[in-house]
């Protein structure tokens, strides 16, 4: 183990993995051939009568064997071999619980760590008990004595509200992936709820459910019985099952907005600014795919109201020379919302008989917040002066292509009864698209990027001037 440590500290990966696999193989090969436990190295210089008992020499083998895989899941991390570090971390954490031997704080800070690695391989139920017993064990810090190394108190106690609100921001990520997973399972290809598709999961999950729970249990379990209970019980705050229908995404919905308070209490605007915006910005994903769920696009438009009210704030005071980027990521979040407000106002004025003039007023001003924004965003792209760039960044080419697609589509969108002004829109609309089919035949490797954009944008190219010389026609013949 020493070995191992010292090589890692000099950052020659391999050669400490070499050792550390070899202390985990002479571990398992000595439980195997023998598995009394070993004579401790202090043992050798201590007379016949302070010789440890035979369970003091276990706990100590025991420790360093755990040590062996905790730092061995730090060495495949290194190493790029995440699957194999989850692995390892995993069963230090349990044998850590099992032998007594964490501080509280560090081994909450771990689990809720490793919570993440399973939300990115989609285990709801691993992520779920991590996020758990993070929390329960958690809650034990500075109340139980420290079983690490006798009395002492752990090293970073003063952090305790710090590391709280990182485990509730590991909580909100888990509401938010979970719920994210279910709409990608749901949705048709407009990016709707699919009803037949609700009622086919529903009907499997009957099926699978029990099976499925019941074998993946037995191999995740941390802890001894007290904690296992306290754990169960955490769990059942909140489901780590897809959720079918409104009623559920709400149930999952309302644990990650608890939690987004609890991560607000901490990281606060002062001091903490970009913590503090990503937060917000989780809310407002929360909100948006909630809102997936809810059939009503009354309240839907309700829920996006709510996301404009928390970011709006939040970009009206950053300075973009201080944090362009997230400053562009708002723009682009608050354009897109305000296009979905668009969007849901038109389909509500779809059925009524006939438009009125507060739903036609509403309309275009969400489509000139959404083209505000997007302009915004576009701007942002521009030199010192003020010319926008010939050939775009990759990081940036699909967001402005989206940019200049959806102001294109807007300006179409735009409801007047004045003529001269709708020919103005479409010709508005024109010069978007086009920019559009121009710069990917300027630049054919920024097609893949936007496909499906540059598809309708050729098809507006070639439909937009005939229908505006139509109009043009009409209009003279008025004249």
């Amino acid at each position: 183990n020493n070995l191992g440590i010292l090589w890692s500290q000099r950052d020659e990966i391999e050669t400490a993995q070499t050792y550390l696999e070899s202390a985990e193989a002479l571990y398992n090969q000595y439980m195997k051939e023998d598995g009394n436990p070993p004579l401790d190295p202090s043992e050798h210089f201590m007379a016949e009568e302070e010789k440890l008992t035979d369970q003091e020499r276990s706990k100590r083998f025991e420790k360093a064997y755990t040590h062996t895989l905790y730092y061995l899941a730090q060495v495949y991390q290194h190493l790029d071999m995440i699957e194999k570090a989850a692995q390892y971390c995993h069963t230090t954490l349990k044998r850590q619980l099992e032998y007594c031997g964490y501080y509280p704080v560090e081994w909450a800070r771990n689990a809720a760590t490793l919570s993440q690695y399973y939300l990115s391989k989609e285990c709801f139920m691993e992520a779920r008990h991590c996020l758990a017993a993070a929390s329960v064990i958690f809650s034990q810090a500075g109340q139980v004595p420290s079983a690490e190394d006798g009395d002492e108190t752990e090293p970073d106690q003063q952090d305790l509200p710090e590391r709280k609100a990182e485990i509730a921001r590991c909580w909100i990520k888990y509401c938010l992936n979970l719920l994210q997973s279910a709409r990608k399972l749901l949705e048709d290809n407009i990016g709707e709820l699919d009803p037949d598709r609700q009622l086919e999961l529903k009907a499997q999950r009957k099926k699978e459910e029990d099976e499925k729970e019941k074998g993946r249990k037995k191999a995740v379990l941390f802890g001894t019985s007290d904690i296992c209970d306290s754990v169960l019980a955490m769990e059942e705050k909140v489901s780590s099952v897809y959720p079918l229908d409104f009623q559920e995404a709400r149930e999952i919905f309302l644990v990650g907005q608890n939690y987004v308070q609890e991560a607000k209490e901490f990281f606060q605007v002062d001091g903490y600014v970009t913590d503090h915006i990503e937060i917000v910005q989780d809310h407002s994903a929360l909100f948006k795919v909630l809102a997936f769920f809810e059939e009503d696009y009354e309240r839907r438009c309700k829920m996006h109201k709510r996301r404009i009210d928390m970011l709006e704030p939040i970009y009206a005071d950053l300075n973009p020379q201080y944090y362009l980027l997230i400053c562009r990521q708002l723009q682009c979040e608050l354009a897109d919302t305000y296009y979905e407000m668009m969007d849901l106002k038109v389909a509500i004025g779809n059925r009524l008989e006939k438009l009125d003039s507060h739903t036609v007023k509403k309309i275009n001003s969400l489509a000139q917040f959404a083209i505000k924004y997007y302009e915004l965003f576009l701007d942002s792209l521009r030199n010192p002066d003020k010319v926008f760039p010939e050939k775009l960044e990759e990081d940036v080419l699909r967001p402005a292509m989206v940019a200049k697609f959806h102001i294109a589509r807007l300006y179409g969108k735009l409801i007047t009864s004045d003529s001269k002004k709708q020919l103005e829109n479409m010709q508005t609309s024109l010069e978007y698209y086009s920019f559009l089919v121009d710069y990917c035949e300027k630049y054919p490797d920024a097609v893949p990027a936007i496909e499906t954009e540059l598809e309708l944008s050729k098809e507006m190219v070639n439909l937009l001037p005939a229908s505006m010389e139509r109009l043009r026609t009409k209009l003279s013949s008025f004249v």
